[in-house]
């Protein structure tokens, strides 16, 4: 097998794949690019946004920290919340979300710019990318006909109960040129794990991501989440996922990594009251490679990372290195 470094592009965001980049930034031979949602709209991205006109700064500013040199110090500095702002109009707000939001505004609205300079300061193994960088608001009808606009409340609209039928974006929005060459350059392209609805479904609602992604040639990998997410995900399988994936982004899944293990009663118990449950596995479609082991090793649902690091590698390796070819001879 000829090792070579494999270009590869992340899709997501929330607190899921900040644990898929942590992990794969430690492989010398994968050169990561993060490409982030930007329609939050709840929190310290929500009211920055709305205060100071910018992007939503929190998706993007968490997956740089996980690329961070120093990971674990930059998160205690840039995620805490500064003190001297407790009772002032930006209160609540984290000191990186600010910085980032300053830095967009010192570019003169550049965010990608507002982007990179943060990376350098950081000093992260990988490029962060959002996927646009036109404001636009993420909106949803529920079966019920019911409509929910921002994420919060698409969010939440789900988790009551109310299933989702459909998803847009209003204003539409359109993929950056520079993203899209970045996608169309990917050998790989990892999906997940991440709030199914609100982080990982709206890239591929952007103008222009599915066109990027039909030139993509290499492999579409999903990592399916631990956990369904509400009331209105109840019956929702990792195979639900793979094939509204598929519709999403026009292009068959290739490879799917499943959670087989679950941890003890009590931690169950805990979710279930937030009408949570171990997503199953359900019937895949043919032609879907499946790479299945116990991701979750912790009390808080969050994916081993050096785990799915190996299986992400061997995923790569047998479909990008010639690796099934070496073991079968």
């Amino acid at each position: 097998m000829q090792l070579r470094v494999l270009k590869v592009g992340c899709f997501g965001g929330g607190t899921g794949l900040p644990s898929l980049l942590g992990g794969l930034k430690s492989n010398p031979w994968i050169d990561l690019h993060a490409v982030v949602t930007m329609f939050d709209s709840g929190g310290s991205s929500g009211q920055l946004r709305d205060a100071l006109g910018v992007l939503p700064p929190g998706d993007v500013l968490k997956c740089a920290l996980a690329l961070a040199r120093n990971e674990r110090e930059a998160r205690e500095i840039l995620l805490a919340r500064l003190p001297m702002l407790e009772h002032g109009r930006l209160a609540g707000h984290t000191g990186g979300n600010l910085l980032l939001s300053m830095m967009e505004q010192y570019t003169g609205g550049d965010f990608l710019a507002a982007v990179d300079g943060l990376r350098a300061l950081l000093g992260c193994r990988g490029h962060v990318w959002p996927i646009t960088v036109e404001r636009s608001t993420l909106c949803a009808e529920h079966r019920d006909g019911s409509i929910s606009r921002g994420e919060v409340a698409v969010d939440q609209g789900q988790a009551a109960g109310r299933p989702i039928e459909k998803l847009w974006l209003d204003p539409p929005a359109a993929i950056h040129p520079s993203v899209a060459a970045a996608i169309r350059s990917l050998d790989a392209v990892i999906v997940g794990p991440g709030s199914f609805f609100t982080s990982l479904l709206p890239i591929f609602l952007v103008d222009g991501c599915r066109e990027a992604l039909a030139e993509m040639q290499g492999p579409i990998i999903v990592v399916a989440n631990l956990l369904t997410e509400g009331r209105g995900m109840a019956s929702f399988t990792a195979a639900d996922a793979v094939a509204r994936l598929t519709r999403a982004i026009g292009r068959d899944v290739d490879v799917l990594v499943f959670n087989s293990a679950v941890p003890g009663p009590d931690v169950l118990d805990r979710y279930a009251s937030e009408h949570k449950a171990p997503l199953a596995l359900g019937t895949l479609p043919p032609g879907v490679e499946l790479i299945e082991g116990a991701f979750w090793r912790r009390a808080i649902a969050r994916h081993d990372r050096r785990r799915l690091l190996a299986a992400v590698w061997m995923a790569l390796a047998e479909r990008l290195l010639g690796e099934k070819a070496v073991l079968k001879s």
